[in-house]
């Protein structure tokens, strides 16, 4: 297990438990979701599962570097205004060699390593959380990790060819590394020069007082946007310094469906971009206060990876974008979730933790299309009207006019998440009462 001296209280909260089926149930029910999941790939249209459309845009901002750098922040995929490339210069760097690579290897190779980031996401939780001995932590890595595979969230991923896997594991690799390492910190800065969400964890780390590793991730972040200025200097100006990176409308329409962030929620509700944006701010600002608050109080009672979550939930929950796909965090959250469960100290209080993260599993739940070769899809988009690549704002966009069970269905993702903040800050707020230090109950 990673700790740095003085995290007594994870030390002392070890969930050593010896389960001689966990092992070759979790091989189990990984190898049957793998299984399942190539049986669809190989006996159904190409598209079904593996379309690759976000990961075609990614290369042709690469191409665009490549060839006409000064279009990459003007140039819309199949002359739709609402599909452009909205990442940054460095971003555009790196797809600009992954561009060399043919198509079909690209995406082969994506899934592959996206599959080991989930799983490698899954085990480094179950380390952080306390599962000691190596065969259980990969029993219930296996287990977790083939259950979440099949959620909306992760096939919704693999389908687009997104990197939300890659840059999750990255920065749960990184923010769990002692704080001795010399480099750490390095991860989370890569990740925000990719998307700048991540950029959260950098205030977070300064709050929790780990600097070296703030600065770390602060010197990469700033080394790419010199490297982007050197590279491509005519997009990183309008990137930059034009504020290409603040319009959140370069994504499309931001209260369309498939957008799970408060704000998204909240130009629903309000009728309008414009009208929403202001309470989003407030909003935005409140939230991202008192997550950082729980974050640092659950981190400072030795509950260190619990605080991760809450900063990554924080993250969700208040990006002005949060896609479907981006909801992956799912599965270090059920992790969380098991770990509640396995140190439980009644029967009862366990099988609350089991059904809550089964109910989770649930919600989240994505499933192929099969009848008619369409994408998996769940709950908030299965039943819930959407439109198909909207841009700007139009007060006809079926989003503003969703009723009934579609206003919840069709916020489902961020509603789940403001019931887990909300637990989450109840959490801290038992922390704070608590005196500093004070370890956990041993678990048997």
């Amino acid at each position: 297990m990673r700790t740095d001296p003085g995290s007594t209280a994870r030390q002392s909260a070890s969930v050593d438990s010896r389960r001689g089926w966990l092992l070759p149930v979790g091989a189990a029910v990984f190898a049957v979701a793998v299984v399942a999941y190539l049986i669809v790939v190989a006996t159904h249209t190409s598209d079904t599962m593996l379309k690759g459309f976000d990961l075609q845009v990614y290369l042709e901002g690469g191409k665009l570097a490549r060839w006409k750098p000064d279009t990459l922040y003007t140039w819309h995929a199949y002359n739709e205004p609402g599909i452009m490339f909205t990442y940054t210069p460095f971003a555009a760097m790196v797809f600009a060699v992954l561009s060399f690579v043919p198509w079909r290897v690209l995406e082969d190779v994506g899934v592959l390593v996206s599959t080991f980031a989930l799983v490698a996401t899954v085990w480094i939780a179950f380390r952080e959380l306390g599962v000691s001995r190596r065969a259980d932590r990969l029993g219930w890595t296996l287990l977790l990790a083939g259950v979440v595979f099949w959620v909306e969230p992760v096939q919704r991923a693999l389908y687009l060819g997104q990197v939300e896997l890659l840059l999750m594991v990255l920065i749960v690799w990184d923010m769990c590394q002692p704080d001795r390492r010399r480099f750490k910190g390095a991860g989370v800065g890569i990740a925000a020069a990719i998307k700048l969400v991540p950029l959260l964890f950098i205030v977070y780390l300064l709050i929790t007082r780990r600097f070296r590793a703030a600065a770390v991730a602060i010197g990469v972040f700033a080394v790419t946007i010199v490297a982007g200025f050197i590279a491509l200097p005519h997009a990183s100006s309008q990137w930059w310094l034009h504020g290409d990176f603040w319009q959140a409308g370069r994504t499309g329409f931001v209260g369309s469906g498939t957008n799970q962030s408060l704000r998204g929620m909240i130009t629903r509700f309000a009728g309008s971009a414009t009208a929403g944006e202001p309470v989003w701010l407030v909003v935005a600002v409140v939230v991202g206060a008192i997550g950082l608050w729980a974050a640092f109080m659950l981190h400072r009672a030795g509950l260190r990876f619990e605080g991760l979550m809450v900063c990554a939930l924080t993250a969700l929950l208040i990006s002005p974008i949060s896609w479907d796909h981006h909801w992956i965090w799912v599965a270090p959250f059920l992790a969380v979730m098991v770990s509640c469960g396995l140190r439980a100290s009644s029967a009862l209080a366990r099988a609350g933790w089991f059904a809550v993260g089964l109910l989770t599993v649930i919600l989240f739940a994505g499933w192929p299309r099969l009848w008619n070769a369409g994408q998996g899809k769940g709950l908030t988009t299965y039943h819930v009207p959407t439109t198909n690549f909207p841009s700007g704002d139009n007060p006809k966009y079926v989003e503003y006019h969703w009723h009934g069970i579609q206003l919840l269905a069709g916020n489902l993702y961020v509603l789940i998440g403001c019931v887990f903040f909300l637990a989450a800050v109840a959490a801290a707020s038992f922390m704070a009462r608590k005196p500093s230090g004070v370890a956990l109950e041993q678990v048997p």
